[in-house]
């Protein structure tokens, strides 16, 4: 089922997440609804509080590739457990602030570790896109945004064009 995405400013896109101590099926029927949200919006990764659950939960799936397979990955309570001094520099976006984007800095590789949909324990090195959305919707969970990154009166700017979207659509 296809949730709602939140639009910044929000003080659900602001709290920083409570860890998932059990998986329950409720969980799981969330992170195939997040998949289906992501899928749909189109974007490569969502957060739990983008659709208004509090919980340590995100999807991505970083394949853009025409003719790849897609890779959906679905990650419990996710922790960067290293990260390397090598930085890359992406353009980013995000579902919660639709149309804006700015290049931002984070490092080139990360190791992270997560439970996945089973309860399983997981760990993986990402690079390239991969990192740069993992640790994106890392920071969702954190309450923390990609214009968070940004000059404040960036920041401001963006924010203020959000307010107006908001305004907009509240009237259509």
């Amino acid at each position: 089922m296809k949730r709602n995405i939140l639009i910044h400013p929000d003080p659900r896109l602001k709290k920083v997440c409570a860890p998932v101590s059990d998986l329950s099926d409720e969980l799981r029927a969330l992170a195939d609804d997040m998949l289906e949200t992501m899928y749909d919006a189109p974007g490569i990764g969502l957060a739990a509080p983008q659709v208004g659950v509090l919980d340590r939960l995100i999807v991505l799936d970083c394949v853009k590739e025409e003719g790849e397979s897609p890779r959906p990955l679905v990650m419990f309570n996710p922790e960067i457990i290293a990260a390397s001094d090598e930085t890359s520099v992406y353009e980013e976006g995000c579902l919660s602030i639709p149309e804006q984007f700015a290049e931002i800095t984070r490092p080139a590789e990360v190791e992270v570790e997560w439970m996945d949909r089973n309860g399983h324990a997981r760990r993986e090195v990402f690079t390239g896109l991969w990192a740069t959305c993992v640790q994106h919707e890392i920071d969702h969970l954190n309450g923390k945004l990609f214009i968070d990154y940004l000059k404040p009166l960036k920041r401001q700017m963006i924010t203020r064009k959000m307010q107006k979207l908001k305004r907009e659509r509240a009237r259509a």
